[in-house]
């Protein structure tokens, strides 16, 4: 699920390769699958990974007979590809891993409207307030802790409070994440670059703990190798998954940051319509077949990720999402994410 974000020009020079790459095994917009009959096809770029997704892909197909031509690569390079193909893009949906690169490609005025009939089904938090996109899955920030190092009673309010000197050397972070990026982002939405500069600043001061990614993250903390660590709340569960247990046998808890603070930021996977597949009664099938109880269930029980529909228990190890006291930040304003890489660089977290 992680992956590794890198600045605008490195990601158009990834996405051109991809795009040469693709053409060659592509019959052009002609295949994509347009119309107001549609024709049983439809061009999907995925920036969620094949292993997770495929599984989904096959029922819809399987169910509806409609045919999905994939095209995988990190949700950044695709983000930049459809921004750099344009009105000549074969896609007809982006399913992208999160909020931040829906909204770049939607400013771009690249997204259709979409029904409301089909994002009533989702919080107003979790999808564009002009319709343009719809979360179809969402998580939560947590630190992850092991209360053998760090008492319940001990927890920091506030992820601000992880710059203090009582947590060096106790904090694993992984700056080169696509979700921690978005959440440095959200911090420059809700507080101004100035605050996220020196929030940086303050962890890059407090010895961190540098990992590759959330998994290995949770899995330090799991076996007392680091106190503490800004994870993704669904890595609890594959951690388990891979042990052959459950999230509530690991010695890792989750801690949620009360009071809307940043560090609580819940982010979304979701997908937009491209304006040439408005009118494509296929692609509308596959969006709502994503907010349908099948696949919002897959979500919960399959990816420990958070339904974003009503009826759909989430992971039992997790409060419930409408639970949740998030920060009041707009996903489609999580766009930024060039500043974002750079800013983590000067901070001297990602060498």
């Amino acid at each position: 699920m992680p992956s590794t974000r890198h600045a605008t020009s490195a990601l158009l020079t990834a996405s051109l390769l991809v795009l040469g790459l693709a053409a060659c095994g592509s019959g052009g917009e002609d295949e994509a699958g347009s119309g107001d009959q549609g024709d049983k096809q439809i061009t999907v770029y995925s920036g969620r990974s094949e292993q997770l997704v495929k599984p989904l892909l096959e029922k819809f197909t399987a169910q509806t007979g409609i045919a999905v031509q994939p095209r995988y690569a990190s949700t950044a390079q695709l983000a930049a590809q459809l921004v750099e193909e344009g009105d000549r893009s074969p896609a007809d949906v982006f399913f992208a891993q999160d909020a931040g690169a829906l909204g770049t490609v939607a400013k771009r005025g690249m997204f259709s409207t979409l029904p409301e009939a089909t994002t009533s089904k989702v919080p107003q938090t979790y999808r564009a307030g002009t319709n343009q996109w719809v979360g179809v899955s969402a998580r939560a920030r947590v630190l992850a802790y092991n209360p053998d190092l760090v008492p319940a009673d001990q927890l920091p309010k506030s992820v601000f409070d992880l710059v203090d000197p009582a947590w060096k050397g106790k904090v694993a972070l992984a700056p080169t994440n696509a979700s921690f990026q978005a959440f440095v982002t959200a911090i420059r939405v809700q507080h101004g670059d100035a605050r996220a500069e020196e929030f940086l600043a303050g962890l890059q001061a407090n010895d961190p703990q540098i990992r590759d990614g959330n998994g290995k993250i949770v899995e330090d903390v799991n076996s007392g190798i680091v106190a503490v660590g800004l994870v993704n709340h669904y890595y609890l569960g594959e951690i388990a998954k891979e042990q052959g247990t459950t999230p509530e046998a690991l010695k890792a808890k989750l801690h949620f940051f009360p009071g809307g603070d940043t560090g609580a930021l819940v982010n979304v996977a979701g997908v937009g319509v491209l304006n040439r597949a408005a009118s494509d009664p296929d692609v509308q099938r596959f969006v709502d077949f994503l907010l349908g109880q099948e696949s919002q269930t897959y979500f919960a029980e399959q990816t420990f990720e958070y339904p974003v529909i009503g009826g759909v228990p989430g992971p039992a190890y997790v409060p419930p999402l409408a639970d949740l006291a998030v920060p009041e930040v707009d996903l489609n304003d999580l766009d930024t994410l060039d500043a974002t890489v750079t800013m983590i660089k000067n901070s001297g977290l990602v060498p």
